[in-house]
């Protein structure tokens, strides 16, 4: 016979509603500023992207980061106003912008990456490695059933 599951719905709400990770990029943007490194977690979402790969368009940075065209727009914007980033024009067609890091946002690098760990560190605090590696199993799974 099979164990009826209880659910926590407060959890599923919060997890559903996004309060696990704004509670997070929180954490992450006082951690950032504590460090004096002036971006917010939007902001060190792209650069993540671009630091693997960078000079690429403004859609696929829309699609790795789950934003739609108007909000990456703005973001670009601000991060080019902080000289992190810059629109070059694609060489194949003229209509096409393509993203590329400046020095200062290629320098942030190591610094943010000492941070988000920091900050990872901190949010994961008292869960055994067993506990993460089902935790991690479990929302890889729920993230594959539900992303379009």
């Amino acid at each position: 016979m099979q164990k009826r599951v209880q659910f926590d719905i407060g959890l599923i709400f919060a997890i559903m509603n996004g309060r696990v990770s704004a509670a997070i990029n929180r954490k992450l943007s006082r951690n950032f500023k504590n460090a004096n490194i002036d971006i917010t977690p939007e902001q060190w979402t792209v650069l993540i992207y671009l630091w693997e790969k960078d000079g690429v368009t403004q859609q696929e940075l829309c699609n790795a980061t789950y934003k739609d065209k108007p909000s990456m727009t703005r973001l670009i914007d601000n991060m080019e106003r902080m000289n992190l980033v810059v629109r070059i024009s694609s060489k194949t067609d003229r209509r096409t912008n393509l993203i590329h890091l400046t020095k200062v946002g290629r320098d942030l690098k190591e610094r943010t990456k000492y941070v988000a760990n920091k900050t990872l560190k901190e949010a994961l605090q008292g869960l055994t490695n067993e506990e993460l590696c089902v935790a991690q199993e479990l929302l890889r799974k729920i993230f594959m059933n539900t992303k379009d």
